[in-house]
C-alpha cells in the first residue's frame, strides 16, 4: 500500500435515509485491558447495527492498538471485528480505515483480504454536499520533536525493514508493553485529562483546522481523533471541528445524515 498524504475525491451521492458513520481509538486487541473482547463485541454489535442505513463508515485511526503484518502471517485475533468487517463490504457497504499511530504497519492484508480502503495521511471529501476533512490527528500541527522524532523512525522503511527481521514472539510483547507504558504517562487517553492539559492539545488542531481553513475556505467540518476526548465546537461562521473521542470508557461516534452531524454514544 504506497502512502497517500491527501486524497481528494469527487462528491458521492447517498441515497435517501441513508448515513455515513465516523468512530476512531477503539484501540482492540490491547492486553492491558481486561475488558477489550467485550469491547471487540461491542463494536460489533454496534457494525451489525450501521449497516442498516451506513453507506459509509469512517475508522479515524488507532482501531486496533497494535498491528504488524507480516509478509505471510498476520498477528491472531480481531477475528469477530474483521469478519464483520468483511461483511459490511460483501454487502456493498464502503468502509474507509485512516491509519493512526498504533495502526501503521497495515500492508495488504486489510484492503486485499477484507474489502476496506485504507488512507494513511489526510482525507477531503464531498459527502451530502458538505465538504469534509478526516485524519487521525497526530500528525498534524505542531509535535514535540521527540514525537517527531519517533513517528519517523515508526514510518520509516529501513526501521520497518529491520524490524520485520525480529522474531513476533519478541516483537509483539515489547510493542504491547509500550503501548501500556505510553498509556500509563500521559498518552491521550491514557490518564484522565485535566482542562489545563487538554486546552494544548485542542488548541493545537484548532490553529491547524483555522490555519488549514484559510486556504481551503470550502470545508465545513474537521473529524479528527487521536486526543480520546469528545468535542464538537464551531471554529469559524459554518466550519465544526469534532474530536471523537475513543471506545475505551466513552464509546463515542458521529453520523451525517446530510442535514445534521451529530456527537452519540454507543450504550
Amino acid at each position: 500500500m504506497g502512502e497517500r498524504t491527501a486524497l481528494h475525491q469527487e462528491e458521492k451521492g447517498v441515497a435517501a435515509g441513508k448515513k455515513v458513520y465516523f468512530l476512531s481509538d477503539l484501540h482492540l486487541g490491547a492486553p492491558h485491558d481486561p475488558r477489550t473482547r467485550d469491547t471487540e463485541r461491542r463494536v460489533v454489535r454496534f457494525l451489525e447495527e450501521a449497516r442498516r442505513d451506513a453507506e459509509v463508515i469512517f475508522l479515524l485511526g488507532d482501531i486496533l492498538d497494535y498491528w504488524y503484518e507480516y509478509r505471510y502471517v498476520v498477528p491472531r485475533g480481531f477475528v469477530r471485528f474483521f469478519g464483520k468487517l468483511a461483511e459490511l463490504t460483501d454487502a456493498g457497504i464502503r468502509v474507509v480505515w485512516m491509519i493512526g499511530n498504533h495502526d501503521i504497519w497495515i500492508r495488504d492484508y486489510i484492503p486485499s483480504e477484507l474489502g476496506v480502503e485504507v488512507i494513511d495521511g489526510t482525507l477531503t471529501e464531498s459527502i451530502f454536499g458538505k465538504h469534509f476533512f478526516m485524519t487521525h490527528g497526530d500528525g498534524v500541527g505542531k509535535m514535540k520533536r521527540s514525537f517527531r522524532i519517533l513517528r519517523h523512525i515508526f514510518r520509516n522503511r529501513f526501521c520497518q525493514w529491520l524490524y520485520s527481521g525480529i522474531n513476533p514472539r519478541w516483537t509483539i510483547p515489547f510493542a504491547y508493553a509500550w503501548s501500556a507504558h505510553s498509556r500509563k504517562h500521559g498518552c491521550p487517553g491514557g490518564k484522565t485529562l485535566t482542562e489545563e492539559e487538554e486546552k494544548p492539545m485542542l488548541r493545537n488542531l484548532r490553529d491547524f483546522s483555522l490555519q488549514y481553513l484559510k486556504n481551503h475556505p470550502d470545508i465545513d467540518f474537521f473529524i479528527y481523533g487521536h486526543l480520546h476526548l469528545v468535542v464538537d465546537e464551531t471554529i469559524a461562521p459554518d466550519c465544526r471541528m469534532v474530536v471523537l473521542g475513543e471506545w475505551i470508557e466513552s464509546f463515542t461516534y458521529a453520523t451525517f445524515d446530510g442535514t445534521n452531524l451529530e456527537l452519540k454514544r454507543y450504550d
